[in-house]
């Protein structure tokens, strides 16, 4: 490779990495700039401070507790919170990364803040300096890592201790819940074997398991919360469309005004090499991001369920994913299974547990991308059921249950797969 060669790819990467920058900045402008359309000022402050000082336990939807403006801004300084440390980290931005930050701004609408966060993006910063590892490398599992926010709060606000010890004991619990995510993360992919793309929800909801045990085992009471919104779906649905559509319209600039190369990217498994934004550019990246986010907004609305603080977040979630491991294709597989289990179940399919685990079950997307679409059917119908007896377990201090179930269910229908996929290659065999 020549030096001409280098530095144009090297002005690309750039020119790359300061798109999506400055897109993670608009992003977090447009949700602060919505907030007020929903909410006066004095009351986005008064609901900042709720939602800094609650549990935050899943399921806890800001829109609840506080308001819709006090959530659409606590998600757009988780964001620029984010993109400043990535700014900082000077590191290419990839796919995962995309991923974290619209991970973030989702569940920033219920259960993350400011305050729980903090400290476990500290705990795996003082990681990467132990370890010697750079940070840069890390960034994308410090703030995955936050889906352990309610350990904070919890700790902090819930088990009647003095405020200020309460206050600090939380940050403690949280540095060092992120000194250990590392650690742990790299250990359990081997676990599922890459084919949840949730690793390190699996890894929270092993760490706040244990967490749970410990603090019943001393007699505090620590339960899973049921608190969502209804009635918003309107105005919200018209703010998801909206920006799902800017995101539509910006990639299809930036790919030239052309869907080149996208069957390419709906061939991915979503298993293995999942950086679509190095395979495939940010303008195609943008696109399958738009479109799956207005595919499981339409689902939300058409089931009739309510748009609200946790489905808001999955479908961001989903949207991020689009960058790393998820497209149209290997998705609706895992959102047939749950919707067809929840219909013939004791579920509802409207109810936003079955629409979270519709959304969030989508880290199986690379069961159906690999096995195929049968596989994602009964792979999703699986995680349904598994996902809805799991909370209690670590009593909803880990924000990614799904990711939790989804490592499961991994580790047990993979082994049945792979074993099919052998019989057929012996069957297949020519006689020798």
């Amino acid at each position: 490779m020549t030096k001409t060669t280098k530095g144009l790819l090297k002005e690309e990467t750039y020119l790359t990495d300061r798109m999506i920058f400055n897109s993670f900045i608009i992003f977090a402008c447009i949700l602060f700039a919505v907030s007020f359309l929903f909410n006066t000022p004095a009351e986005i402050f008064h609901g900042n401070i709720t939602i800094l000082t609650s549990s935050a336990n899943l399921v806890t939807d800001y829109f609840e507790i506080a308001n819709i403006g006090a959530a659409l801004t606590n998600a757009a300084i988780m964001v620029i919170q984010a993109a400043l440390i990535i700014k900082k980290g000077k590191q290419q931005i990839s796919g995962l990364m995309v991923a974290s930050i619209f991970t973030l701004a989702g569940f920033s609408l219920f259960g993350k803040n400011l305050y729980n966060s903090t400290p476990i993006i500290l705990g795996v910063y003082a990681y990467a300096k132990f370890s010697k590892t750079p940070f840069s490398k890390l960034m994308p599992v410090a703030l995955f890592g936050t889906a352990l926010g309610p350990l904070v709060s919890e700790v902090a606000f819930n088990l009647n201790l003095p405020v200020f010890h309460g206050v600090i004991l939380g940050i403690l619990v949280g540095f060092i819940a992120g000194i250990f995510i590392p650690v742990l993360a790299q250990h359990f992919i081997n676990f599922h074997k890459g084919f949840s793309l949730y690793n390190i929800g699996f890894t929270a909801g092993i760490v706040a398991t244990m967490c749970t045990a410990i603090l019943r085992s001393f007699g505090y009471n620590v339960e899973t919360v049921y608190l969502v919104s209804r009635g918003n779906n309107e105005p919200l649905s018209l703010f998801l469309l909206i920006l799902f559509g800017m995101m539509l319209v910006f990639g299809l600039a930036a790919n030239q005004w052309s869907l080149k190369r996208y069957g390419e990217l709906m061939n991915e498994s979503g298993h293995g090499n999942n950086d679509f934004i190095k395979n495939y550019g940010p303008g195609l990246v943008f696109i399958n991001m738009a479109l799956l986010g207005i595919v499981f907004t339409t689902y939300v609305l058409i089931v009739g369920g309510e748009l609200n603080g946790p489905t808001i977040g999955g479908i961001f979630t989903v949207v991020g994913f689009g960058a790393s491991g998820k497209h149209l294709k290997n998705v609706l597989p895992i959102m047939l299974g749950v919707f067809l289990i929840s219909y013939f179940s004791v579920h509802d399919v409207n109810s936003t547990a079955a629409l979270l685990a519709a959304l969030f079950g989508t880290t199986l997307a690379p069961i159906s991308g690999y096995y195929g679409t049968l596989a994602g059917v009964i792979a999703g119908g699986l995680h349904m059921v598994f996902a809805a007896n799991l909370s209690f377990l670590n009593a909803g201090m880990n924000l990614y249950n799904n990711g939790f179930s989804g490592g499961f269910i991994a580790a047990i229908v993979l082994p049945i797969l792979e074993g099919i996929q052998r019989l057929k290659q012996v069957n297949n065999c020519p006689e020798v």
